[in-house]
């Protein structure tokens, strides 16, 4: 019996040895991402007018989203969604798509790698990806129509707002943003790496050095002030099983003001299943429209 205990801990030991070495050799980034390319589900049949964007990334790839235009003319705003780290934006598009019938057009991307979306998926390509799909809106001035812009991220996609929010509003990028809505986003990336590898007995040996894999420069808590004057809101579950309570809590607390924190109590990513959260949301965004901006640094 002795020898057959010892024989298992030494056969769990290199099971965690070997899971170790493959996640340093590879580095964590890719913990973020579970893309597929199947779909789920297009916005039309939703009842949903919608129209297929193919964008160039600096890097060569192709990146795909959907634009859904308001149905409502002139829309009251556009929100440009960021998903999840999961499947691509036909199973995420219900998230938003009731925003048309309220008025808002939604720019909807998926990340290199997602969906028909070319590449393989990497943080600091998906960071590059969001900008792109900023700096597409951004272009497109008879879409935006001169009404507010905003950025919607969702878990994931609330980590890749974060940064390059940051980077528009302190380089004084147009259009403004008018507001950034984070829904259930961790307070870093290596953060939640080094949280996750924590919770689990094979890698919590390995956390510290496993999570210096992670780049630090994106971490949500040292970037979030810089999106100031722009609105914050932060979004999330007090009942998140996957992403805690406490990283919208430490997002809100190292976020400027102005900012708002909704609490809400649904399981993750499902916050705009109860209209409650929907109007809240609402809420924000129509009473931040016209929201007197401070001084910024000069435009690049």
């Amino acid at each position: 019996m002795a020898d057959g205990s010892a024989r298992l801990f030494l056969k769990l030991q290199r099971i965690t040895m070997a899971t170790g070495l493959a996640l340093l050799l590879g580095g964590c980034s890719g913990m973020f991402f579970y893309p597929d390319r199947a779909t789920y589900i297009t916005p039309d049949r939703l009842n949903l007018a919608y129209e297929d964007i193919s964008l160039q990334s600096p890097d060569g790839e192709t990146l795909h989203g959907w634009w859904l235009p308001a149905v409502q003319t002139p829309a009251k705003g556009t929100v440009y969604f960021l998903h999840g780290n999961a499947q691509n934006i036909s199973s995420h598009i219900l998230n938003v798509a009731w925003l048309p019938d309220k008025g808002y057009n939604v720019f909807a991307l998926d990340y290199r790698g997602y969906g028909r979306s070319t590449g393989v998926s990497t943080l600091e390509g998906t960071l590059s990806d969001t900008e792109t799909g900023l700096r597409w809106l951004a272009s497109q001035p008879a879409r935006l129509g001169g009404k507010p812009l905003f950025i919607l991220g969702q878990s994931l996609g609330g980590g890749l707002a974060i940064p390059v929010a940051a980077e528009w509003t302190q380089r004084n990028r147009q259009p403004p943003l008018d507001g950034v809505i984070l829904d259930a986003t961790f307070s870093g990336f290596r953060a939640i790496t080094r949280e996750k590898l924590d919770g689990f007995w094979l890698t919590w040996p390995l956390q510290i050095p496993l999570s210096w894999t992670i780049p630090d420069d994106y971490e949500g808590v040292d970037h979030i002030a810089r999106i100031s004057p722009v609105p914050v809101m932060v979004i999330h579950s007090v009942r998140d099983g996957l992403i805690p309570f406490h990283h919208g809590l430490r997002l809100y607390e190292a976020a400027d003001e102005p900012k708002t924190l909704m609490r809400t109590d649904t399981g993750h990513g499902g916050t705009f299943v109860l209209p409650e959260f929907k109007e809240g949301l609402l809420e924000f965004m129509e009473g931040n429209d016209d929201l007197p901006r401070k001084p910024r640094k000069d435009a690049e």
